[in-house]
């Protein structure tokens, strides 16, 4: 991060959404050749990044934010960029609302995103995360289950769902588009299901720069919706084989082939104990506690990213494919899984965000 200079806004927060120390500024990144990055710290639940490249005469945008308070400040820094460049495109690169929720608020323009994102964008709304934050987590912990309730309130806490009207791609694509932006080439990858269903790289050629969504974290925990992690890992190697040297992750600080691997280590690690687990008999949580409290874990890297406890979905993913069960679970099984991962958290005191752990 520190090759990159803040550029907007002058004041920044002292503190992340959750209360942590920031490990960089929010705010917009100059990354030269006219392209930006906005950046979000620590890079925990909704605090993703997102991106703009400058054209001539028109811009694009890649991915909102997940309330609209976020993307109001996020598009206001934006502006002196592209006053005389109007956003003309907008690339959401899947269906996870922190990349898409703020689209209402780019009226203008040309919204696309994969058809498999789409598809999945249609059955995620808001009202789901009001309900999860401030009915079933204060439910929760009014009957009892205080640290499964506390772990859901928190994880909503700082975002304002209510006022948003989620506005959906108008147009899609399968595989791979190439578009122009102001007389710039911009090539669209689709390299989903892994992250979600239809997960999306955008690559900027002629100045080696790719946002990678999420399909890469750095020094935050990933996570898998989808799966398989075998396409999780494709998707990691592509991105180490193109012709970038500046990578944007959907979460966390810029990075470069390093960081990629270092993701790309967490996923063999993740699938070897886990599948070992498996054959074991363990059960998805027995598996995810029993890898994050082992002494192999604390060895690792990423052991000291935020999050940890996404371990949980990431197993439960693993074990869904091992077992034949290819399609996401419903609400209900999701909740479940999100359940079992906020019990889990309570086992890491120690991690951020520490807001999310009741002591």
């Amino acid at each position: 991060m520190d090759r990159f200079k803040r550029i907007a806004p002058e004041s920044v927060p002292r503190t992340t959404r959750f209360g942590e120390v920031p490990k960089y500024a929010e705010g917009l990144y100059d990354l030269g050749n006219d392209i930006y990055a906005w950046m979000v710290p620590n890079g925990s639940w909704g605090e993703s990044n997102s991106g703009l490249v400058v054209g001539k005469g028109s811009s694009l945008l890649i991915d909102t934010l997940w309330d609209l308070k976020y993307t109001r400040a996020m598009l206001e820094a934006m502006h002196p960029l592209a006053r005389l460049n109007p956003i003309r495109t907008l690339v959401n690169t899947h269906a996870d609302g922190d990349h898409w929720w703020g689209n209402e608020l780019v009226p203008g323009a040309e919204t696309i995103s994969s058809r498999a994102a789409f598809n999945e964008m249609r059955h995620i709304k808001p009202v789901s995360m009001i309900l999860m934050g401030s009915v079933l987590g204060k439910t929760l912990e009014y009957i009892g289950a205080s640290r499964v309730g506390h772990w859901f309130s928190a994880m909503c806490a700082p975002y304002d769902f209510g006022e948003v009207t989620p506005s959906l791609p108008g147009r899609t694509f399968d595989r791979e588009l190439t578009i122009d932006a102001g007389g710039r080439e911009i090539r669209l990858y689709m390299v989903g299901p892994a992250h979600t269903e239809g997960d999306v790289i955008v690559h900027v050629p002629d100045a080696g720069v790719l946002f990678c969504a999420d399909i890469v974290f750095i020094d935050s925990t990933p996570v898998m919706w989808a799966g398989p992690v075998n396409n999780m890992i494709a998707a990691l190697n592509r991105i180490l084989d193109m012709d970038a040297d500046i990578i944007v992750p959907g979460h966390g600080p810029i990075t470069d082939r390093s960081g990629v691997r270092l993701v790309l280590e967490y996923w063999q690690y993740v699938e070897s104990r886990a599948n070992m687990r498996y054959d074991d008999g363990m059960s998805a949580a027995e598996a995810a506690a029993d890898i994050l409290l082992s002494i192999d874990f604390a060895a690792q890297p990423f052991s000291r990213w935020n999050s940890p406890e996404r371990m949980m979905t990431n197993v439960n993913t693993i074990y869904r494919h091992r077992s034949g069960r290819t399609g996401q679970p419903g609400v209900p099984g999701l909740l479940n899984v999100l359940a079992k991962q906020a019990r889990i958290a309570h086992l890491l005191p120690d991690a951020q965000p520490a807001v999310m752990r009741k002591r």
